[in-house]
């Protein structure tokens, strides 16, 4: 896996500005040492894709905030609601985010993640 098959996969992360090559190939490094090939078999790839989108997501989320003077990496879950003059808007964050899911319930990438690292750690079924 490298950054350019990563980018053709998942165009919404093709900025290189705002998503560095360095940052991208840390990510799959990282993911291609925590991820056992045994366990994935032919989904590996798209695991590994997964599991940089939902890094490089949160990365840029504190990179925002760190450009706005708060603090980078605060920890906080998704906007459920918001107010602004007569007008606001809400979410049910909790209709889609996975029980127990915690840090992977943070994007979308990660909860495809973490979908499927439940499928692939669930082992064989019996009836």
């Amino acid at each position: 896996m490298d950054a350019a098959t990563f980018r053709q996969d998942f165009p919404e992360f093709s900025d290189q500005l705002i998503y560095p090559d360095s940052q991208v190939d840390f990510y799959l490094r990282v993911a291609e040492k925590l991820l056992p090939e045994c366990r994935w078999g032919e989904m590996l790839p798209y695991a590994i894709e997964l599991f940089v989108a939902h890094h490089l997501a949160i990365g840029r989320q504190n990179d925002l905030a760190g450009s706005v003077g708060a603090i980078p990496g605060a920890v906080k879950g998704p906007v459920t609601s918001k107010a602004v003059d007569k007008v606001s808007v809400g979410y049910d964050a909790g209709s889609v985010a996975l029980e127990d899911g915690g840090f992977w319930n943070l994007t979308t990438y990660g909860i495809r993640f973490l979908q499927l690292a439940r499928l692939f750690g669930a082992g064989g079924v019996q009836l």
